[in-house]
């Protein structure tokens, strides 16, 4: 009886998981700062020393643009960067303004510390 109620817990915690998952495939929930901070990893030697994006930055740019479609997913994806960016001193704010257009994409989040990401539409 122990066992049998052991793997209906796992069972259901594995159907959550892939719930949640497919929700956030689908565009489903809010925006995490796992995704946030996995969309920009690349782009944090860019964004400490300047020069080009590399492509995975430009393409984790995309991502984040396709993650971050509503006003709320906007606005937690901001505060996530800012959260990021504070612990990266090294981050160029000019550099970091300039990311989206380096990599030709239009998005509605500023790429910077000094963001009042309360006021994102």
């Amino acid at each position: 009886m122990k066992g049998g109620g052991v793997l209906s817990v796992l069972v259901a915690v594995l159907v959550a998981m892939a719930v949640a998952v497919m929700a956030a495939e689908l565009g489903h929930g809010a925006v995490t700062c796992g995704q946030v901070n996995f969309s920009l990893a690349a782009c944090l030697p860019y964004l400490t020393a300047g020069g080009a994006p590399s492509p995975a930055c430009c393409k984790g740019v995309v991502s984040l643009k396709g993650l971050a479609r509503t006003t709320d997913d906007k606005r937690a994806a901001c505060k996530c960067i800012k959260e990021a960016a504070s612990h990266y001193p090294s981050i160029k704010e000019d550099v970091a303004a300039a990311l989206p257009a380096k990599c030709g994409v239009s998005i509605d989040i500023p790429i910077s510390t000094r963001t009042n990401c309360d006021i994102i539409h």
